[in-house]
């Protein structure tokens, strides 16, 4: 049952429809994130130690899909971070990882699959952009590519706390922003429509500021709304939402460090002019850190279509809500999809079906019951 609390992030509604964790794989280490490519029906899991696992009809194939453990720092909030398949995957076979070099610095690499499909060219390596990280918290991580073809990058304010530097309000610093690329040729190009592309002295691949540490955003398949679950500091955990009608956040401020959620930070008042509030936020007394997740648009349960699923690192609770007319409606916390363990990320397959994972080594699926 969910603890008492503001606002929609506590919902005491019932489990209706029923519905129930299915282990997937266990046995993993450390895995952070679940993606599949377009048609396929290949699962695969990143590990936060520098290895691509891929899953084919429940069994964990010992062999890994790529193992870059040799150049990456791994631990506390750096690793293998990121995973996303060219949505011409295959015919180009081209992927895309995000993850934190031996120095902490942040790579965005493009890799190709060798002559064996389950197996990638681990010397294929082509790194698109290095980020300097100043610490080693904050890094972001999740890389997808959005309904417009482009690879959308979710960079962190850099770490330490409260933003020290100011990162996260200024555009002429890719951290703590939303970058969008485009990374069909050979390295990436900024879109021309990107809202700093022509301004001097800003960064053109930010799409978005304002970001502290989004763990993890996602498209709506069917409306290609974005989500964005950005970590608080000491009070508060967010979502917010871009619509298509906004594009996307074009150009869009979520805040940090002006605000933390729906608060002003660090003090009582703030100036929040021209600032995105987040259509829900938590307290932490609720939980400590959001792990964002999708909306769900598979098959298997339409009665979940259009419901966007989130949860907390330390709890380990599951909830939802359904985006409608700017708001977060019918808020749910679901008691059966509970793991009982650190849940580091959602994933989702080429059906469009759900997955939970599990920081001990486990991934679920989401199924009727």
């Amino acid at each position: 049952s969910a603890t008492a609390g503001p606002g929609p992030g506590t919902p005491g509604t019932p489990d209706a429809p029923g519905v129930a964790l299915q282990t997937v794989a266990s046995g993993l280490s450390s895995p952070l994130y679940l993606s599949s490519p377009p048609g396929d029906a290949r699962l695969f899991v990143v590990e936060q130690g520098g290895r691509i696992r891929i899953v084919r009809n429940g069994t964990l194939a010992p062999t890994p899909f790529l193992d870059i453990g040799d150049r990456i720092a791994s631990g506390g909030e750096r690793g293998l971070l990121g995973l996303a398949f060219d949505p011409q995957y295959a015919t180009t076979g081209r992927f895309y990882v995000d993850y934190t070099d031996p120095n902490g610095n942040t790579h965005i690499s493009r890799f190709h699959v060798s002559n064996n499909a389950d197996v990638a060219d681990a010397a294929s390596e082509q790194v698109l952009l290095t980020i300097d990280q100043p610490y080693s918290n904050h890094n972001g991580g999740q890389v997808a590519f959005g309904p417009d073809g482009y690879l959308w990058v979710g960079m962190g304010d850099g770490g330490s706390g409260g933003d020290p530097q100011g990162r996260a309000q200024n555009p002429a610093d890719l951290l703590g922003s939303m970058l969008r690329l485009d990374v069909r040729g050979d390295c990436y190009t900024v879109p021309a429509d990107n809202p700093f592309a022509a301004q001097a002295g800003a960064r053109g691949e930010i799409w978005s500021i304002g970001l502290r540490n989004p763990w993890r955003f996602s498209f709506d398949r069917e409306s290609g709304d974005l989500y964005i679950a950005d970590v608080g500091q000491n009070e508060r955990e967010e979502i917010d939402v871009a619509t298509t009608a906004a594009g996307r956040g074009r150009g869009a401020n979520y805040g940090w460090n002006r605000m933390e959620g729906t608060a002003c930070f660090g003090s009582s008042s703030c100036d929040r002019t021209g600032l995105v509030i987040p259509v829900t936020d938590y307290t932490h007394t609720d939980g400590c850190s959001v792990t964002g997740g999708y909306v769900y648009r598979g098959s298997a349960i339409p009665s979940l279509s259009g419901i966007y699923f989130y949860a907390d690192y330390c709890r380990g609770w599951v909830r939802s809500f359904r985006y409608a007319n700017g708001a977060a409606t019918e808020p749910r916390e679901w008691a059966s999809l509970k793991t009982g363990g650190q849940i580091t990320s959602f994933g989702q397959d080429a059906q469009g079906e759900l997955y939970v994972i599990v920081q001990g080594g486990t991934v679920y699926r989401i199924v009727s019951r």
